[in-house]
């Protein structure tokens, strides 16, 4: 009876739970209704794999709202104002506030802030990222033009907030940096990564730590992003 008991068990372990967890991680992408780019001088690419399911930028949405930049994947997207640029030393900060956490989704999904953007929009670009989930992770990753990581899949940090629950909302304040030759992400205030210029600038990375910033939004998410504005340090 134990034998068959853990046989059991076993076979749940087997089948059961990676499909669960397969059809969160291959969770498709929805089409937003009235998406594209409204917002004047803003810019955006789907990431390679959701434009070969056929997802453009009109399948998210990009618009102004009062203060804010109101985001709705769709795909997971990268926006930016070609206008928008640092170079040397600097500090790209934002405010996102997730509105209803996981509302879009069946697992949670992040957004933050893009740096050294280059070649952006074409099968060259490179550009680097660091983004919070709701549930209290972050991820540091870019596209050179491969995609690439910094913390793996994604580490949990007591700095990045988390919703009480599904349905609520959260906010999180995410800044990149340049000073020297260190690039390094803060969420509210605490500095959650860092990485030299030499780990980052180089084959199948970025180009260089200057560039074009800007934001990024995983698939199937719904932010609204203020004070995004970049500083020298």
């Amino acid at each position: 009876m134990r034998r068959t008991y853990i046989l059991s068990l076993i076979l749940f372990a087997l089948v059961f739970i990676p499909a669960v967890f397969s059809q969160g991680q291959d969770e498709t992408s929805r089409t937003v209704a009235g998406g594209g780019v409204t917002v004047p001088g803003w810019a955006g690419k789907v990431d390679a794999r959701e434009a070969s399911q056929g997802m453009t930028l009109n399948s998210a949405k990009f618009a102004k709202e009062g203060d804010a930049l109101h985001i709705v994947t769709g795909p997971a997207v990268t926006y930016w104002n070609p206008a928008n640029k640092g170079s040397g030393d600097y500090t790209v900060t934002a405010h996102f506030s997730e509105p209803k956490f996981m509302n879009l989704n069946t697992h949670p999904h992040p957004y933050g802030v893009m740096i050294a953007g280059n070649d952006l929009g074409t099968d060259q670009q490179s550009y680097l990222y660091c983004a919070a989930y709701g549930d209290g992770k972050f991820i540091v990753r870019g596209f050179g033009p491969a995609p690439f990581q910094m913390n793996g899949r994604g580490a949990p940090d007591p700095a990045v907030n988390k919703a009480a629950a599904v349905g609520q909302p959260v906010e999180q304040e995410i800044a990149m940096s340049v000073k020297g030759d260190k690039v390094s992400c803060s969420i509210n205030k605490k500095e959650v990564w860092a990485a030299t210029k030499a780990d980052l600038v180089t084959t199948g990375k970025l180009k260089s730590t200057d560039g074009v910033y800007g934001l990024r939004s995983a698939h199937n998410t719904e932010v609204f992003v203020t004070g995004l504005k970049m500083s020298k340090n």
